[in-house]
């Protein structure tokens, strides 16, 4: 057997999964509680020692780790125009795995500055100008950043006439300091991924160490990227395929954290009806969305606030209620339910997140009335034909109730404007085994994407 131990050390749990390259088959899997606040290596062999061992023990041929402990990746980014190259530096950001946590445009102020200091981000992002545009904003904002007090890893990746420049100012406070590509070397065309390759790469050698997740890389090969990274190149593999093994195509995923709500989409997006004109960047065929604000516990209070509503009106429930089992989430956040409302309680927070976070990632259309007529316009991705939807995340692999809460994904006719999935199959990674899945396509592609069409199954 040719094990391969592929780890992730999440928020709230770190998942272990054992894969065997000559079956490309799945030996085991298991998860403990995520001990950052003490050693990390604590829960991940409590993780481990869940698995049987062979006769003679384990003799991984790799050892492979993501991670999204200690609030994984936080970022925050900069451009000059809003809706340009500062939502360039986010796509960026949000590629590489990253939680961004604020997007600035235009010239940094000191009130930026205050809230840069109070994000506490892991890492800066500057982009501005395209390569031979505007000069002056990409100056101004590194000299603006050498006025915070900490010095912090920055990924310059802007007008390239002055990325050098920009990168000798920000070295008076900050360390590391990358130039990467331009995200936007002309006007409307994005270019993201030299950026994306340098926020892994600081990620690798400099925030790893910051976060106190080093001590597993003595037991470890390498800890590889942030787990959403992780889950966005497995979700690649999966749609495409490789070499002569198919993938599935055009897919979904909905990754329901503790912390967080992931989407991604491998889709092209396109207008799905004739007559439709698209407005605004164009979508990366890969695309992922973070919400910082949808997870199922040490977000669960702002999930609720988000949901307002929709989520008394789902359970029937009083505001009393909804007050007293959010009480539970915040004080326990590995708390399994153990009643039925516990559970309903769960399963409602599990839909609202679905539904919120899918919301906030597929395209918008609307009715533009011209001189000519009316005239629609579509604004990011057209999902109403993808025909896979995949969930993951710890409520949906504890939960008999999967499809009520993936059906938050689903277009509604009462929202036509939301371009949501009409008719897709719904399918489960029914073992957590997609973060696993990107890792193992660093190695051995093939093996990952077999071993993914095994045990994602359709609901």
């Amino acid at each position: 057997m040719q094990a391969v131990l592929l780890i992730d050390f999440g928020s709230t749990f770190t998942k272990v999964t054992i894969a065997d390259l000559d079956s490309e088959d799945i030996v085991g899997t298991a998860r403990a509680g995520t001990t950052i606040k003490t050693n990390i290596m604590e829960g991940l062999q409590a993780a481990l020692a869940q698995i049987p061992e062979p006769v003679g023990g384990w003799n991984f041929v790799r050892k492979l780790a993501c991670s999204s402990a200690a609030g994984g990746l936080k970022m925050i980014a900069s451009g000059l125009v809003k809706e340009l190259t500062a939502e360039a530096a986010r796509r960026a950001a949000l590629g590489a795995g990253a939680r961004v946590l604020q997007v600035f445009s235009y010239e940094l102020t000191p009130d930026d500055l205050e809230l840069i200091i109070s994000s506490k981000p892991d890492m800066l992002l500057l982009a501005g100008g395209t390569d031979g545009g505007n000069k002056e904003i990409l100056l101004k904002n590194a000299k603006m950043l050498t006025l915070l007090p900490q010095s912090l890893p920055v990924v310059i990746a802007g007008n390239k006439v002055v990325s050098a420049q920009a990168a000798e100012i920000l070295r008076t406070q900050h360390h590391p300091v990358v130039v990467a590509d331009n995200v936007m070397p002309e006007l409307g065309v994005l270019s993201v991924e030299s950026a994306r390759l340098a926020i892994r790469d600081v990620f690798l050698t400099h925030i790893i160490r910051a976060k106190g997740l080093d001590s597993a890389e003595e037991f470890l090969e390498r800890i590889m990227m942030p787990t959403p990274a992780a889950v966005l190149s497995a979700a690649e593999l999966l749609a495409q395929g490789h070499g002569s093994e198919r993938g599935m195509g055009e897919l979904m995923i909905v990754d329901v954290g503790g912390a967080t709500t992931d989407v991604h989409s491998i889709a092209k997006g396109d207008p799905s009806k004739p007559g439709v004109m698209l407005k605004g960047l164009p979508e990366p065929y890969a695309k992922r969305t973070v919400e910082g604000d949808l997870g199922m516990r040490y977000s669960s209070e702002a999930l609720v606030e988000a949901a307002g509503r929709r989520l008394n009106d789902y359970l029937g429930w009083t505001e009393a209620q909804v007050v007293s089992q959010l009480g539970l989430c915040k004080q326990d956040p590995w708390r399994i339910p153990q009643t039925e409302e516990e559970a309903k309680f769960d399963v409602a927070m599990g839909r609202m997140a679905v539904a919120l976070s899918v919301d906030r990632h597929v395209g918008t259309i609307e009715v533009v009335y011209t001189p000519f007529g009316a005239t629609y316009v579509q604004h990011g991705k057209d999902l109403t034909p993808l025909p896979v939807v995949i969930g993951t995340g710890g409520v949906l692999l504890h939960r008999p109730d999967v499809l009520e809460i993936l059906q938050g994904a689903v277009f509604k006719p009462e929202e036509p404007m939301l371009l949501k999935p009409q008719n897709a199959a719904f399918y489960l990674d029914k073992e957590y085994i997609l973060a696993a899945m990107g890792l193992l396509r660093e190695v051995a592609p093939l093996a990952a994407l077999r071993i993914m069409k095994k045990h994602i199954v359709e609901l």
